[in-house]
């Protein structure tokens, strides 16, 4: 009996070992982790003074990253009882929101299904843009760790000290990266830049602010810029975003345009063990198995799509954009317009601005894997539907032209990201965000585009600055006074 016993022990601490050690490899792998790093990365020139070795490197340890609250955790369990998780819901828990845009919750169309609770802050302008801010100094349950600016990343004092070249990093979710990543791309960057730095001996030292987030667009954007990083006295600012706007209705304005609005069904309300089972990285795996043998999955090419026309601006000279039109498809002129007072306002204010191509993956005649891909084939056929790949390919082409020319009319650095960026799926969640072997690489390439503006600046003198702080108050204004929670309940309609 004694044997028996022994037996069974062993045999449940086996499998129970082999169970942990193929859920880390399954979850090494579903970050990126199993891709052919190697291939891949060497399809990228590096710059002279670039070590290989070094994108393997990885950031130190956030300094900043503290135990959840408690209270955080049930505000997590609030959304996934109440059925309705689409988009960002969990993240929105840990967001101050403005109270220019919020008003009644109640009233808002997004805002309205919120679990009884928000935090807020009022716009210093009164202006209802950016529609919220990261909470400073957290680390949330969805994995975000925020400095004092609630911007993502390491902590970066306000004043600015000597020996200091600081990079603001500006854009949406492919800015800010997935919350649950181990690090998002400018942090990478912040931290090979310093690598080179030590390497050169240079004695300089660089500071990185990531003041992305996600669901944003060029005029949240500028507000950012405005409100809560030109403060921080940045000496670059880059800019890099080219999704949230990008609508093809501006070109085939016979395509109705769904309601970003629209409330969902509720969604079946998990059971605890479900929700435990499902962040299992082999439990999501043996659902994959399972939909493999789906017929219905496809075989990875493009779903048919209906007729539509698209409608040319009259005049518009494709391959040479007049970049002052006022109808440039996809929003840009909006954007333009946006980078206009992004560009003229830091300039004011000692800094430059650079901008970068936007990378998207699409292809007219792309072939995915049904399954290994769904997320992309989802992304690209259900999220912009009905076009075609050929126009999201064609206009993703003409955007970063029009943002290639407009940095070449203001002698901005344009750092071309879309052209070295490999395209390579497996590097992808959908055709805009990338897995964390993907943001690592996103982010080399633009290590190399960066290296030759910083060594001119250095060159010259202008980087560092002798006395970068000066003038500067003791504290950030926009943050002087902390978010404050809303409680709120709403009749059901």
């Amino acid at each position: 009996m004694r044997d028996f016993l022994k037996n069974c022990l062993l045999v449940l601490v086996t499998v129970v070992v082999c169970t942990a050690v193929a859920e880390g490899i399954a979850r090494w792998a579903d970050a990126g982790g199993g891709e052919d790093v190697a291939l891949r990365l060497d399809e990228v020139p590096r710059a002279p003074g670039v070590e290989r070795a070094w994108y393997f490197s990885d950031p130190p340890p956030l300094p900043n990253r503290g135990p959840v609250p408690a209270a955080w955790d049930e505000l997590v369990r609030r959304v996934e009882n109440s059925g309705i998780t689409e988009g960002t819901r969990r993240a929105d828990m840990f967001k101050a929101w403005n109270t220019a845009l919020v008003g009644d919750p109640c009233r808002h169309p997004y805002l309205r299904d919120a679990p009884g609770h928000l935090f807020v802050y009022d716009s210093p302008d009164g202006s209802p843009h950016p529609p919220y801010r990261f909470l400073p100094n957290a680390t949330t349950p969805v994995g975000l760790v925020t400095n004092a600016y609630g911007f993502r990343g390491p902590p970066v004092p306000f004043v600015r000290t000597p020996k200091t070249i600081r990079i603001a990093f500006v854009g949406a979710s492919t800015t800010v990266d997935a919350h649950h990543l181990a690090n998002s791309y400018p942090e990478f960057i912040g931290h090979w830049l310093n690598l080179w730095a030590e390497s050169k001996r240079l004695g300089v030292r660089f500071e990185v602010l990531n003041a992305g987030r996600e669901s944003i667009n060029s005029v949240d954007i500028e507000g950012i810029v405005r409100q809560e990083v030109l403060p921080l006295r940045p000496d670059l600012i880059i800019y890099y975003e080219g999704a949230n706007q990008f609508d093809l209705r501006t070109v085939a304005p016979l395509v109705p345009k769904p309601d970003p609005f629209a409330r969902p069904a509720p969604a079946p309300v998990e059971s605890a063990v479900s929700r435990w089972l499902n962040k299992l990285a082999l439990v999501r795996r043996v659902q994959a198995l399972l939909r493999s043998s789906d017929t219905s999955a496809g075989d990875g090419r493009e779903w048919p799509k209906p007729n539509y026309d698209v409608v040319w601006p009259a005049g518009l000279d494709e391959s040479d954009p007049d970049i002052g039109r006022a109808d440039l498809p996809v929003n840009l002129s909006t954007i333009l317009g946006n980078l206009d007072g992004i560009r003229v306002a830091i300039q004011a204010a000692g800094g430059e601005l650079a901008l970068a191509s936007f990378v998207w993956l699409v292809k007219d005649g792309m072939v995915l894997h049904p399954i290994r891909h769904k997320a992309i084939l989802d992304y690209l056929n259900q999220g912009y539907a009905p076009f075609r790949y050929r126009d999201l390919e064609r206009m993703a082409a003409f955007e970063n032209r029009v943002f290639a020319k407009y940095a070449l009319a203001h002698r901005l650095a344009f750092l071309d990201v879309a052209r070295l960026m490999p395209r390579d799926p497996d590097l992808f969640v959908d055709a805009i965000h990338t897995t964390q072997t993907g943001g690592r690489l996103r982010a080399w390439v633009v290590l190399q585009e960066l290296l030759p503006l910083v060594e001119r600046h250095l060159a010259n003198g202008t980087w560092p600055k002798a006395d970068p702080g000066a003038g500067m108050p003791a504290q950030h204004p926009a943050f002087a006074v902390p978010p404050r929670s809303l409680e709120f309940t709403c009749k059901k309609t």
